[in-house]
């Protein structure tokens, strides 16, 4: 029997259980009625079905706590053995009750069937549970078994491997252990032979060297006396350029002064002129307007020295101000 199978089993026992027990509550509630009815005064008759009610209830709280149990493979004692055949017993004697009073066997056995039906799934679905958990237990013990079985099998291919692995390993680390001893016997062989063969290469390495050293030493000597003389030419030369160098700077001192003079003098002749009677040519008057603003005159000064507008002056201010803009005084001087 698979999982499907016992799936499909406790499905039906589960169906026709609670179809069942379905039933017998209708058929209990039905019967005990009329009778709880008769036996409850007239204003509390309204109270009859709450009897039937309360009782099968008992027996769906068993019926069902003993299919969960029955799962879980528990047994919860002798109370609930005792609430199951009790709830039983007074759903057998409430339903038989009416026939009995009335001494009518024909409705006792009638009444009886679904309570001894009730009663009887009851114990029997129990058994058909249990007997089912084992089933399941048993299975899973099986699966766990060959489990286990496979995972031991698994383990022992492992250690196989790993046992083959490492006798793999270790006959593959003697041959290297055995190459690596050849390779550094040879080494050693071969160092010797090199090491002689550096011992001779140094002594005439030695001998070169001596030569070398008295022929860098003639050589050292020759380079300093001349090295005396660069040097002494080159810190007359030095001298010599110093001296150029500083009377370069003065004339071009002298002669960023003048320049720097003259253009003060052509601004102050741009600007002395007083305001223009006519509009000045473009090149003058961009010359007057660089000579107001280098000395700081507003726009509207400038513009009556130029006779050019306010707002054309403005544009030539905002050319100075920007990056760089600078007035070369040659072009004031062209412009005159």
């Amino acid at each position: 029997m698979n999982g499907a199978h016992i799936r499909s089993a406790e499905r039906a026992l589960s169906a026709g259980t609670w179809l069942i027990v379905a039933g017998a509550m209708l058929y209990s509630i039905l019967t005990v009625t009329p009778l709880a009815a008769r036996h409850t005064p007239a204003h509390w008759a309204w109270t009859a079905p709450i009897l039937p009610l309360v009782v099968d209830a008992a027996v769906v709280i068993v019926v069902r706590l003993d299919a969960v149990l029955a799962r879980l493979g528990g047994h919860g004692g002798r109370w609930p053995v005792v609430l199951r055949w009790m709830t039983g017993c007074m759903t057998l004697a409430l339903n038989v009750a009416d026939s009995a009073l009335k001494n009518d066997l024909v409705g006792v056995a009638v009444h009886a069937v679904a309570p001894l039906l009730l009663i009887v799934t009851a114990e029997t679905g129990l058994a058909y549970r249990r007997a089912i958990a084992a089933a399941v237990k048993a299975q899973e013990e099986q699966q766990r078994a060959e489990r286990e079985a496979r995972e031991r099998a698994a383990i022992e291919r492992r250690e196989e491997a790993a046992r083959r692995a490492h006798e793999e390993r270790e006959h593959t680390a003697a041959l290297a252990r055995e190459q690596r001893e050849h390779e550094a016997r040879m080494a050693r062989e071969q160092a010797e032979r090199e090491a002689a063969a550096r011992r001779e290469e140094r002594e005439r390495e030695q001998a070169r060297e001596r030569a070398e050293r008295e022929e860098r030493e003639r050589r050292e000597r020759e380079r300093e006396q001349l090295q005396r003389q660069r040097e002494q030419q080159a810190r007359e030369a030095r001298e010599r350029a110093t001296r150029e160098e500083r009377e370069r700077a003065e004339r071009e001192r002298r002669e960023r002064a003048e320049r720097e003079e003259r253009a003060a003098r052509e601004r102050a002749a741009l600007l002395s002129a007083g305001p223009a009677a006519e509009k000045q040519p473009e090149d003058l008057a961009r010359a007057t307007v660089h000579a107001a603003f280098v000395e700081g005159l507003p726009v509207r000064a400038a513009a009556e020295l130029c006779g050019w507008s306010v707002g054309w002056v403005s544009a030539r201010y905002a050319d100075h101000r920007g990056p760089g803009a600078e007035y070369d005084s040659a072009e004031l001087t062209a412009s005159r």
